[in-house]
């Protein structure tokens, strides 16, 4: 099934993505972070990593208040080996020093070839529900048992983060509402990192954080996530009387539609699974 193509805002009032993800704060926290995982019981001085990057400490210390020089590849593997980042940091720092990713593809368009067949793989996975979403999370499209499971995607311009971030529904079906919220967050702060200048991206950002509980998660944290995908949580949901349940996400990257996520939700526990209807499908 389809769902509208939201189209972007024209009104660029939100501060850009770059502009609310400054690498100084990160760096910060990273620093701390990687006394722990080195075994230390303190965090990591400035003056420890200036030297293991070979650069000044005045140098260092500026680029922790906010400076920013242009970051030479060297530079950029030694800071990731002194503070010891996984795999999605050393990212961000890449993209942040790129100032983003190549610019995104334009959304699918309705007749586009590419669409229709991604939404028929959409359907065959059923019992499983799927959706479709571009770069900013909009639906694009999704199977009958997603619309069982989560009848909000079949709104006009749904949204995953508007929903699972600043709807009442998605603060009772998930268990533990603030650690998924937390990881949501650290998907928008790598979206950030990835696409500086993305206005539609911009204006989700702004009404996130506008929101009390997700500013407050937000500022309190800096992890970056690039994907959910093999991510294992708990539901609770209506279609399934409330019964809580364990459901993995398997996130995919189409080749033909770039920015865009094929997401499978399967579950751990026997449970009552929907009817694929064919006269449902687009």
């Amino acid at each position: 099934m389809l769902n509208g193509t939201p189209v972007p805002s024209t009104a660029h009032s939100a501060p850009p993505p770059g502009e609310l993800m400054g690498l100084a704060g990160l760096l910060r926290a990273w620093r701390e972070a990687a006394g722990r995982k080195k075994g230390l019981q303190r965090q990591l001085t400035q003056d420890e990593v200036a030297d293991a990057i070979q650069r000044s400490v005045r140098w260092y210390r500026s680029l922790e208040s906010g400076a920013t020089p242009r970051l030479e590849r060297q530079t950029l593997d030694a800071l990731s080996e002194v503070l010891a980042l996984e795999r999605d940091e050393r990212q961000a720092l890449h993209l942040y020093a790129l100032g983003g990713s190549l610019p995104a593809a334009s959304p699918p368009h309705v007749d586009s070839p590419a669409l229709r067949d991604l939404l028929l793989l959409v359907d065959q996975v059923m019992p499983s529900p799927a959706y479709l979403c571009d770069a900013n999370w909009n639906i694009v499209g999704y199977n009958a048992a997603m619309t069982e499971w989560w009848p909000w995607v079949s709104a006009p311009q749904a949204n995953l983060m508007r929903w699972a971030l600043l709807s009442a529904e998605s603060r009772q079906q998930y268990v533990d509402w603030p650690r998924h919220a937390a990881e949501y967050l650290a998907l928008l702060r790598f979206a950030a990192f990835e696409r500086p200048h993305d206005h539609q991206l911009a204006e989700l950002l702004n009404e996130i954080r506008n929101d009390p509980d997700c500013r407050r998660i937000w500022e309190s944290g800096n992890e970056v996530a690039e994907s959910r995908d093999s991510h294992h949580y708990w539901l609770s949901l209506p279609r399934n009387g409330f019964d809580t349940i364990e459901v993995v996400s398997h996130v995919l990257h189409p080749g033909s539609l770039p920015g865009c996520r094929l997401v499978v939700v399967t579950w751990l526990q026997d449970i009552e699974t929907p009817q694929s209807d064919p006269e449902a499908r687009s």
